[in-house]
């Protein structure tokens, strides 16, 4: 019966797994041009256009051909896989031909009579500092759309330039396309300051240039950016600086810990005699209370179902990027990846808060699995829909269209979602108890009163503040990535720092559960939870330090998406790091509590 079971789960595991590969790549598949990318002199290679923007606002960005650009005949859109357009990428042909190793030299792109609208779209544009960005061969290129000539004038006497030439230098290795950068030519330039009809010609120019780069080491240029000296110099110094710290104040705690630790169990051993003439005070004291179960323990168990997935996630994506698969420029890796593996761990989520619940005695287990399917997916699905209208009404390429939120959707029902009952069957039918060394009193002690700083908000500002410190200099690097334009590619740092906070948010979790055992309060299940996560609420306050002093981000949608999608990423991180905090505590009240003998 039970390899029956057993079986069966694996089979359903199969099966999903392969659906959502179908999914994610069958629907909306990928059909590459030059799968090999090998070409002979005159092969024609694909080049795509994908979008513009206001350089300052990645998240606002738009079709290439919303600008009145020169468009080809036929428009043909390239068929993307799912973390593609989640990434907002919309490829369409472009009209330059830059067949394999053919030269042009000042090839017509088209004659056109610019509209007065038409030309107020670009001047706008200009003015917003629109950038392009474009795919030849898989390889990335961009470059600014024109220019304002702001020199010795004042705000109203300002020109502004588009580039009407632009020149292709392309590098090849053999039959293989290794490196393509594209100029502007500042010399033809198209005065777009006043509204009116205006005559435009737009050129491009192609020049091919042998190179000895082989074709494995391509995609190297883009990552050596993150890997230049004085990057390295201060992401170890981050390193270092984090290291130090941690070592010094863990080192610390531990030893103030260690010594109290001590002190109690041979005071508490010396005085087991005397045990009656003598009123116990400290931990000791509320033996009998520590493990009596929390109020709200369905949220408390789907919350540690919920972190417990996440930190599985982020394992797994860790694994990904430490061996390569995250490249620089790989159009939607990432978000692929994030959907096939939170839906192929909603198994763990749903084990875990159900086993646990179950534990602490509670009864309507399906009522905690729907508590944990929503307690994550809820809020970011109701921030996806308001950030996704805001887009439709931008006309933004992050708007999602139809066809993708179908599958998404199928992806939530066909997938994570029989994976998360199964968890939580598996969960309920585990049969585990809970541990407790020390038996519960029938009724509870009273908690005596507490100074002001021993309440939860003060506990949670210190404890988020250590763990926060040891990330903060890493966190700019990624924010420029994330909302930026910088590349990010040293992940073996970022792992590094990872291991650091959650061994320091482990630490200091079980830091302060002992000091307020010892002030006699024994409702510690959902502080230790609280504070564990608390450094997910000090990065939220980062992302307003970020935004007003070390960007240049604005508009409605731009600070709409930032602020939105950060808070569902900040909750992410305080669940994780709750679940992180709370099972380091749980362990460490066991086993002082296993240490003494308690009546």
């Amino acid at each position: 019966m039970g390899a029956g079971m057993r079986r069966s789960v694996t089979d359903l595991t199969a099966a999903a797994t392969a659906l959502l590969l179908l999914l994610c790549f069958g629907v909306d598949g990928v059909v590459s041009d030059a799968s090999d990318h090998r070409y002979k002199t005159g092969d024609h290679v694909p080049l795509y256009v994908n979008k513009v923007g206001p350089f300052h606002n990645p998240s606002e960005t738009y079709r290439y051909f919303d600008l009145p650009f020169c468009t080809p005949e036929h428009v043909t859109e390239k068929r993307e896989a799912l973390g593609e357009v989640l990434n907002g990428d919309r490829l369409v042909d472009a009209p330059y031909k830059l067949d394999f190793r053919v030269d042009h030299e000042s090839e017509v792109l088209c004659k056109k009579r610019l509209t007065r609208e038409e030309v107020s779209k670009f001047r706008s544009a200009v003015t917003k500092d629109y950038y392009f960005q474009m795919y030849y061969d898989d390889l990335p290129l961009w470059g600014f759309i024109g220019k304002v000539d702001k020199e010795g004038k004042d705000l109203g006497e300002y020109k502004y330039y588009l580039y009407k030439r632009f020149h292709f230098d392309v590098l090849y290795n053999n039959d293989r396309v290794i490196e393509i950068v594209v100029h502007t030519d500042p010399n033809m330039l198209l005065d777009v300051t006043e509204d009116g009809d205006v005559e435009a010609e737009f050129l491009y120019s192609v020049k091919w240039k042998e190179t000895a780069t082989p074709f494995e080491k391509r995609m190297e240029k883009y990552s050596q950016t993150s890997s230049l000296p004085h990057h390295l110099e201060i992401h170890w110094f981050s390193i270092i600086n984090s290291c130090v710290t941690v070592l010094l104040l863990t080192g610390f705690l531990a030893t103030i810990l260690m010594r109290v630790l001590k002190n109690d169990f041979v005071k508490y051993t010396h005085d087991e005699e005397s045990a009656e003439d003598q009123e116990e005070s400290g931990w000791k004291y509320i033996h009998g209370d520590v493990f009596r179960f929390p109020k709200n323990k369905s949220l408390l168990a789907a919350s540690l179902g919920s972190g417990t997935q996440l930190f599985t996630l982020t394992v797994f994506i860790f694994i990904l990027a430490l061996v390569g698969v995250f490249y620089p420029y790989n159009r939607g890796a990432l978000f692929t990846a994030l959907v096939i593996i939170y839906a192929l761990t909603s198994g763990i989520a749903g084990y875990a808060a159900t086993s646990f619940y179950c534990q602490l005695e509670g009864t309507n287990w399906v009522r905690n699995l729907l508590l944990t399917g929503c307690l994550f997916c809820g809020p970011l699905f109701l921030t996806f829909c308001f950030l996704n209208t805001v887009a439709i009404v931008y006309s933004a390429t992050a708007a999602l269209p139809f066809g993708t939120i179908v599958v998404i959707v199928l992806i939530w029902t066909l997938v994570t979602s029989p994976l998360l009952v199964l968890g939580g069957i598996a969960g309920k039918n585990s049969k585990a108890e809970f541990q407790a060394p020390c038996r519960t009193a029938k009724y509870p002690r009273e908690i005596p009163p507490l100074p002001w700083y021993r309440q939860t908000i003060p506990q949670m500002i210190m404890a988020g503040f250590l763990p926060f410190s040891a990330i903060y200099i890493e966190l700019y690097y990624i924010f420029a990535s994330v909302w930026g334009h910088r590349i990010y590619t040293i992940y073996s740092i970022l792992f590094i720092v990872f291991i650091i906070l959650l061994i320091v948010t482990a630490f200091i979790t079980v830091a302060l559960t002992y000091f307020q055992l010892a002030a006699e309060d024994h409702e510690w299940w959902w502080r230790s939870f609280l504070c564990g996560g608390s450094t997910g609420l000090f990065v939220y306050g980062y992302c307003l330090y970020y935004y007003h002093a070390r960007s240049d981000m604005s508009g409605f949608m731009q600070t709409s998406f930032f602020f939105g999608y950060m808070a569902c990423i900040c909750y992410g991180f305080f669940l994780m790091l709750g679940m992180i905090g709370f099972r380091a505590a749980l362990l460490f009240v066991r086993h002082i509590y296993r240490s003494i003998k308690c009546e």
